[in-house]
């Protein structure tokens, strides 16, 4: 179940209820009479199926609410209520197939954003990944895989060119073009920093072994690709979040971009290249896949709000 809450100007709260009340989806419905203070208005909230919140999101949009007033979605983890079953039993599909469009535009759009916070992770990320190359450790490439966010603009991406949204494409491909080469050449210059202080001898990158699979780009490295973008967009359209924690570790973009950094200060540039290869291969590959996945998702469920320009809320 989703909690809905929408604040309407008092001349649309009726609409708002007809909405409500004439969805299956819809238990709990409660209206709050002039609490709302900015904007001015009443507060109307339910909770409803998930399978049927784009539906109704889409109605109240309809009514100018988005605009007027606001409307919000928050997940229930737990509605102990007859009325809750009969909804969900009463919307049609299955709650963990079906797609919030709002929603899914709304996640995409905040990790799509270039802000310090992005710009950390990814530069931190791109850290472990060169001390991993360094050391030799598989596991520190893995806990770099993890930490990286670089899903969430490509997932961006891929909604964008699937719904046409440009603005969503311009903002996710901004961040990927700033926070890489950004992150890269600061690893470049710790890397470069350590090397002259003695702390580690990046020319050891030769003969580590455990972690040739990060340069190593070949027909395998774009099926992995493939196979994670479709496993992340599933997760992101869905209930199955959880499951975007195994894509992080499937890709190897971070640590292709690490390894890069230490080839260049090894003068290693065949591993230099061929690590340039594996990230633009996996960043490619996940896109592409990504917005497959949300082609075939959209044929079965289309929202005539999707083609709204991007909220900044």
């Amino acid at each position: 179940m989703l909690h809905l809450r929408a604040v309407c100007p008092p001349d649309r709260t009726g609409e708002a209820l007809d909405v409500l009340r004439a969805h299956a989806g819809t238990a709990h419905l409660v209206v709050h009479r002039g609490v709302a203070v900015s904007p001015e208005g009443d507060l109307v909230e339910a909770d409803v199926a998930r399978e049927a919140a784009d539906e109704i999101v889409d109605a109240l949009c309809a009514l100018d609410l988005d605009h007027s007033g606001g409307i919000t979605l928050e997940a229930v983890d737990t509605a102990l209520s007859d009325a809750a079953d009969a909804a969900e039993e009463a919307a049609p599909g299955e709650g963990a197939d079906a797609v919030v469009w709002q929603e899914l535009l709304g996640r995409t759009g905040e990790e799509s954003r270039l802000n310090a916070t992005f710009l950390a992770f990814l530069a931190i990320a791109c850290l472990l990944a060169a001390v991993g190359v360094l050391t030799d450790s598989a596991v520190t490439i893995v806990g770099a895989m993890v930490v990286g966010p670089e899903f969430g603009p490509l997932a961006a991406i891929a909604v964008g060119l699937v719904l046409r949204r440009w603005d969503l494409v311009r903002q996710a491909g901004t961040a990927l073009a700033v926070a890489f080469p950004v992150s890269m050449a600061l690893t470049f210059g710790v890397v470069l920093l350590g090397s002259v202080t003695g702390l580690f001898d990046a020319d050891a990158v030769v003969n580590n072994h455990q972690v040739d699979f990060v340069y190593k780009v070949g027909p395998l490295s774009l099926v992995v690709a493939l196979l994670a973008g479709a496993a992340g967009m599933l997760a992101m359209t869905s209930a199955k979040s959880a499951a975007l924690v195994g894509v992080f570790i499937s890709v190897t973009t971070v640590p292709a971009a690490g390894y890069a950094m230490v080839a260049v200060v090894a003068g290693d540039w065949l591993r230099f290249l061929g690590s340039l290869g594996q990230l633009v291969v996996n960043l490619i590959g996940i896109v592409a896949a990504a917005a497959i996945v949300l082609m075939l998702r959209r044929r079965v469920q289309r929202s005539p709000s999707m083609e709204r320009p991007l909220s900044r809320g």
